[in-house]
C-alpha cells in the first residue's frame, strides 16, 4: 500500500507498522492524528485504541507501567518450573541449574532493559521464581534463599538486572553499540579524579517513571564503578572485573 503523504515517522518489522510522532504541541496532536487517519483508510481494518499492546513479545500500557509484563514474565518462567519440576525426578545441581538456566531464566531476562521492574512488588514477584528454582536442588532445601545462591554461584535477579544494564551500557558507551548510543548519554565535565574517569551526567526528571528508565537508571550505578572496570579493553574483560566489583555488593 501506499503511504504517500504520511509526516510522522514509520517503523515497519515483518506484519507491524508504527506510527511515531512527538506530541507537545495542538500541531504535533493533529499531525499524528492526520496519519493515523490515512493509515486506517489505507487498512481493511478500524484501528482501534488500546490501554496496552504488546511489541516484539513486551507488554507496555498507556502509562508504561511494566507490572503487567513482569506479572506475565514471572507467569511463564513458573509454568515451565513446574514442568522442570514434574519431568525431572532428579534434583542435583547438574540436572536443574542447567535447565533452569535454559528454559526459566530466559523469560525473566527478555529485553529486560526495556521492562525492568519499576515497583518492589514486581520485583519480589519475579525473584521467587528464583527462590523456587534454587529449592529445587536437593540438598540445598533447608538454606535460606541468600545461602542457597551463594552456595551455587548464582546473583539475585536484581543483581543480575543490574549486570546486564550495565553491560549494556559498556556496549553503548565504549563497544559495539558505541555509534548508535551516541545521544543516549551525557558525559559528565569534571576536573575531581575520585573514582572512574568515565562518569555520565545524571538528569533530573519530575515523573518517577522517566527515572526507571535504562539511560537514566544506570547512570548511578556506572558512575559508581571502579575505574579498572569502566577502562577495561574489550565486553569480556568488563564482564570479568564488573561480577568482581558485584560480587562485593549486598
Amino acid at each position: 500500500m501506499s503511504l504517500d503523504g504520511i509526516e510522522c515517522t514509520l517503523s515497519k518489522f515483518a506484519d507491524d507498522t508504527k506510527l511515531c510522532g512527538v506530541v507537545n504541541t495542538l500541531e504535533g496532536r493533529d499531525a499524528i492524528q492526520r496519519d493515523l487517519d490515512r493509515l486506517e483508510r489505507l487498512g481493511e481494518e478500524w484501528i482501534e485504541s488500546r490501554p496496552e499492546e504488546k511489541d516484539l513479545g513486551v507488554l507496555t500500557d498507556e502509562k508504561l507501567n511494566m507490572s503487567r509484563q513482569c506479572a506475565l514474565a514471572a507467569q511463564k518462567a513458573n509454568h515451565v518450573l513446574g514442568c522442570i519440576k514434574r519431568g525431572m525426578t532428579s534434583r542435583s545441581r547438574e540436572v536443574i541449574l542447567p535447565l533452569c538456566s535454559a528454559l526459566v531464566r530466559p523469560h525473566l531476562e527478555y529485553c529486560v532493559q526495556l521492562w525492568g521492574p519499576q515497583y518492589r512488588r514486581d520485583m519480589e514477584l519475579l525473584e521467587r521464581v528464583q527462590r523456587r528454582a534454587t529449592k529445587l536442588i536437593r540438598g540445598l532445601e533447608h538454606l535460606s534463599c541468600e545461602d542457597r545462591l551463594r552456595e551455587l554461584g548464582l546473583f539475585s535477579l536484581e543483581k543480575r538486572w543490574l549486570r546486564g544494564d550495565l553491560i549494556a551500557a559498556f556496549q553503548y558507551l565504549k563497544g559495539a553499540y558505541r555509534k548508535a548510543g551516541e545521544g543516549l548519554f551525557i558525559r559528565e565535565c569534571s576536573d575531581r579524579t575520585r573514582g572512574n574517569g568515565f562518569k555520565l551526567k545524571e538528569g533530573r526528571f519530575r515523573l518517577d517513571v522517566r527515572k526507571k528508565f535504562f539511560t537514566v537508571r544506570v547512570v548511578g550505578h556506572w558512575n559508581r564503578l571502579p575505574r579498572e572496570a569502566v577502562d577495561a579493553p574489550s565486553p569480556e574483560v568488563f564482564k570479568a572485573r564488573l561480577d568482581g566489583a558485584l560480587g562485593n555488593v549486598v
